[in-house]
């Protein structure tokens, strides 16, 4: 440092600060080092798989800015509430419904998905209700404009007027201004087959009309799985693209590696008619022995934050044998549309792969 004074320091003491002044600003410097401008931290363009390590069922509900994504847990109804699907691990959790809590008698608690219908949140889940053979569908509602918040009311069963039947994993179809229930259910109390139905809806709560035969297990990789009686059709979900409507479902039983994904076309303009559906002969989505999905299935889908991509959620076991169990995790991979408008879901993807985050993240 250069001194910029030479006489006794006792008698400049005065004019210290004006000289030192000077000074710096002759060697052309401040009097301080500026601090350093911190490197702004690159925002995450990239995730991977799995979402959750444990989480079968998934389902994704958009609204407001925010995805709503629940899955199986057995217990209880669980929303995740996140505003970036790739942040998923991290986002926060609400209980919203805990039958044992609420003095409801309910076990085994499956597939919910939630919707947003005329001004009021529906959650669709599966339940045990101690009688009846086993599982129905049942609806809850609330009126609160966040699904996490506020009170959920039980509204029971949603069954078709004349056939009430074990049945499991309702979705909705909205089509023309109306809305239906697809559900899969068996066709009597004895045959343990699982055939996925529809059935129109009067209300968000409630079935008229008939319940109609959509696709029952026919080909052999509809058939796989122990126990072999139990033929499997399960997991029906909706995705519509350029005026065309596909229902995707699960096939063969969640016991093997080889519960894969089946597609339906409506190629008729009445979901409910006789001949309106056309089912696919090949499955659309099956394992990946080297990329570690096993017994891929039960999905759900979603667009990215700017509405540009379509993507894919499902589970999928990590290692064989794993079965229907928790070892199934939520996972997630972006898919196209093939030139006859039908969806294109690739293979799964391979855990721990660096995949580019939904476009608007």
């Amino acid at each position: 440092m250069r001194l910029c004074y030479s006489r006794p320091f006792a008698r400049l003491l005065p004019f210290a600060l004006v000289a030192l002044l000077a000074c710096s600003k002759e060697s052309g410097g401040s009097g301080t080092t500026p601090a350093p401008t911190p490197t702004p931290t690159p925002a995450a363009t990239t995730f991977t798989n799995p979402l959750l390590s444990s989480g079968p069922d998934p389902w994704v509900a958009q609204k407001d800015g925010y995805y709503y994504v629940m899955v199986t847990t057995g217990s209880n109804l669980v929303i995740r509430k996140t505003a970036k699907m790739s942040e998923l691990s991290t986002a926060p959790s609400t209980i919203v419904w805990n039958p044992g809590l609420a003095g409801v008698a309910q076990s085994d608690l499956w597939a919910p998905e939630l919707y947003f219908f005329d001004g009021k949140w529906y959650i669709y889940y599966s339940a045990d209700p101690f009688c009846c053979d086993g599982h129905r569908v049942h609806v809850l509602e609330n009126a609160s404009a966040d699904p996490t918040q506020g009170t959920w009311v039980n509204k029971g069963r949603i069954a078709n007027p004349s056939v009430d039947l074990w049945a499991i994993d309702g979705t909705v179809l909205e089509l023309i201004g109306k809305r239906y229930l697809i559900w899969s259910g068996h066709e009597t109390t004895p045959n343990q087959t699982q055939i996925i139905y529809i059935s129109e809806m009067s209300s968000p709560t409630t079935l008229t009309g008939p319940r109609v035969e959509l696709t029952r297990p026919t080909y052999a990789w509809e058939q796989n799985g122990s126990p072999i009686t139990n033929l499997v059709n399960e997991g029906p979900e909706v995705v519509q693209h350029g005026g065309k409507t596909f229902l995707i479902y699960s096939a063969s039983h969640c016991s093997t590696d080889d519960y894969v994904l089946g597609q339906l076309t409506l190629t008729g303009t009445d979901p409910l008619a006789t001949g309106a559906w056309t089912k696919s002969s090949a499955p659309v989505f099956v394992k990946n022995v080297a990329n570690k999905a096993y017994g891929p299935g039960h999905n759900g889908f979603f667009k990215s934050k700017d509405g540009s991509e379509d993507w894919l959620v499902y589970h999928a076991n990590p290692q064989t044998g794993q079965g229907c169990g928790d070892y199934r995790s939520t996972r997630m991979q972006k898919f196209t549309w093939n030139a006859d408008g039908t969806p294109n879901f690739g293979t799964p993807v391979a855990l721990g792969t660096m995949l580019a985050r939904p476009a608007g993240e």
